[in-house]
C-alpha cells in the first residue's frame, strides 16, 4: 500500500485543543498531543507548525452539534476558528459531528485501565483521535493489492 497524506483532527474546546494524527496509511488516528489555548494567533501557529512537521495536507475539526443536530454556540465557535485556521495555514478544513465523543474518549480510556479525572489534556486527545476516526472510517478503503 502506498502511504497518503496525513490528516490531522482537532477537538476545539474553549481551554485545550485535543490533537490528533492520522497514520501514514490513512487507516487509523492516533492522539498526538493537546494544545493549552493562548489566544487565536499563538493557538494556529502551534497547530500549523505541528500540520508541516507531521506533513498533514488537510485539518479535520469536530463539530459540537446539539443532539438533535442543529448547530449551538459551540458549533459556531469552533466554525470561526476552523475559518481562521484555514485562512491563515492554507490547508483545507472539514468538519466531523463530535456529538459524544467525550463520553467514548473517556469510556475508551477507562477500559485502558486510565483514570481520566484529572488528565482533561488525555480526554481531549482521545477526543481527537475518535472525530478523525470517525472521518477516515467514511472515506473510501484501499482497494486491494492485486
Amino acid at each position: 500500500m502506498n502511504a497518503k497524506p496525513r490528516l490531522l483532527g482537532l477537538d476545539v474546546g474553549d481551554k485545550r485543543i485535543g490533537i490528533a494524527i492520522s497514520d501514514p496509511l490513512g487507516i487509523t488516528a492516533a492522539g498526538l498531543e493537546t494544545l493549552s489555548r493562548k489566544n487565536i494567533e499563538a493557538d494556529v501557529n502551534a497547530i500549523s507548525q505541528i500540520a508541516e512537521r507531521h506533513g498533514a495536507v488537510q485539518i479535520v475539526i469536530g463539530l459540537p452539534l446539539n443532539m438533535d443536530g442543529t448547530s449551538g454556540e459551540q458549533a459556531e465557535k469552533a466554525k470561526s476558528f476552523g475559518r481562521k485556521l484555514a485562512k491563515a495555514i492554507g490547508l483545507p478544513v472539514v468538519y466531523e459531528d463530535e456529538r459524544l465523543t467525550t463520553i467514548s474518549a473517556i469510556r475508551t480510556l477507562t477500559l485502558q485501565g486510565i483514570k481520566t479525572g484529572n488528565k482533561k489534556d488525555l480526554v481531549d486527545r482521545q477526543a481527537a483521535a475518535i472525530i478523525l476516526q470517525k472521518f477516515l472510517d467514511r472515506e473510501e478503503p484501499p482497494s486491494p493489492a492485486s
